[in-house]
């Protein structure tokens, strides 16, 4: 009688698996998951993996995703030390959050959590997710955009600057503040004399900020690195994150995906600001519409600050409240100066008048009145240029070409007087 070898089959090495309290709450989780590895993963709870992560068996995984809910807040320490032991075995984490508290979702990214995903999950975003993960880092030289292909010479950190913070604050949807914001950061480099000046401007709308549209730029993760971890950002890492435009202007973009405004605090947007500050000659800060904890901390660093309106009831309302919040905090109000965007034309004398109440009746001055640029302005916003690159007579570009010369100006007298 012949005996027939036993054939061993070994089992699929483990590439990755889940971490959560209960993986049965995320049955979309385990689905994808299956699409994606087949058998090649595991699920475990939070004591199991801070075991697992501790033996040899776990090195060589390539991702673990952490999947937590609202209840698993209380357990934040936890949760904490799992990601702090991914990534001391170099493992990648990818969090999936079900109704998370940005609190608690900033402290995970801020430990070292390399990619997000809301739940329940969107379609093809897990694979979209892994997709990211496996992609190894790139290794880019200094001074080379690898949009372009070429070296631009990006600027190195010196702090030598005491540069000017010039917040854009819209008073409503759609009156104009990010085109307002790109454009005024583009005439204040081009200001004639002005040779040496550095200027930047810095999105802060993190849910719909357009300055990387209206100037044609990508949007880097590395911004998101920059916001999920400000305690460990220096000057060196916060240039780096930027991009520049035409060699000049530099831009740090607003985040890929959209993020809770709350993701940040105070204390985080006054160390950008001030590294900026220390850095450039002008700061130009496009700010969200919506009031949140961190307006004050800009607002407090601002030299001036532009409210943007137009000549509407809305407009009107708004300042209202934005006035009234303002004194009720013991807020800088004085640094205020509006804007009034698509001003009417001088022979408009009716429209003129109406200026000139709601500025009475709001208790205000509108201290600068910019003509609508017409459908100019939106095919330069939609080719991603500025103004003056695609249309240099149009009467609003002529208005932010003023504005930008006596910024320059004003700069220039307060720098002398301090010497």
């Amino acid at each position: 009688m012949t005996s027939k070898p036993t054939v061993q089959i070994d089992p699929a090495p483990i590439l990755a698996c889940t971490i959560s309290r209960d993986v049965q709450r995320f049955d979309l989780l385990i689905d994808d998951m299956e699409q994606e590895l087949g058998e090649a993963w595991g699920d475990l709870n939070f004591e199991d993996a801070l075991v697992f992560l501790k033996q040899p068996d776990s090195t060589g995984m390539q991702f673990v995703a952490i999947a937590v809910d609202s209840e698993d807040e209380s357990e934040l320490s936890k949760m904490n030390d799992v990601i702090k032991a991914a990534k001391a075995k170099k493992i990648k984490v990818l969090l999936i959050a079900n109704q998370v508290s940005p609190s608690v979702l900033h402290q995970m990214l801020k430990l070292g959590a390399d990619d997000f995903v809301p739940y329940p999950l969107p379609e093809g975003a897990l694979h979209d997710a892994i997709e990211r993960l496996r992609k190894p880092a790139l290794v880019i030289p200094e001074g080379f955009d690898p949009v372009t292909g070429a070296f631009t010479g990006t600027a190195r950190p010196k702090g030598d600057r005491d540069g000017v913070i010039l917040p854009v604050h819209g008073m409503a949807g759609g009156v104009g503040a990010s085109t307002f914001a790109a454009n005024l950061a583009w005439e204040l480099c081009n200001v004639p004399d002005s040779e040496g000046t550095r200027v930047c401007v810095i999105d802060l709308d993190l849910q719909y900020g357009s300055i990387a549209t209206y100037l044609d730029l990508p949007r880097k993760e590395a911004v998101l690195e920059v916001l999920s971890d400000m305690g460990a950002v220096d000057s060196d890492s916060l240039l780096k994150s930027m991009l520049t435009f035409n060699d000049k202007l530099h831009v740090f973009t607003a985040p890929s995906d959209m993020l809770p405004l709350e993701m940040v605090t105070a204390e985080d947007i006054g160390r950008l600001l001030d590294m900026a500050q220390a850095n450039f000659d002008f700061v130009i800060v496009d700010m969200p519409s919506t009031v949140v904890g961190w307006t004050e901390a800009v607002l407090q660093r601002a030299h001036l600050y532009f409210a943007l309106l137009e000549l509407d009831l809305r407009s009107a309302q708004n300042i209202l409240r934005f006035i009234r919040a303002l004194k009720a905090e013991a807020l800088p109000h004085e640094k205020v100066r509006y804007v009034l965007n698509r001003a009417p034309k001088f022979t408009d004398l009716s429209a003129k008048a109406r200026v000139k109440r709601m500025a009475e009746s709001l208790d205000i001055s509108i201290e600068v009145q910019l003509p609508d640029g017409g459908e100019q302005v939106t095919q330069a916003n939609d080719h991603g240029l500025p103004i003056a690159e695609s249309a240099a007579k149009n009467p609003l570009r002529k208005e932010l070409q003023k504005l930008a010369k006596s910024l320059h100006d004003l700069n220039k007298s307060v720098e002398a007087a301090k010497a």
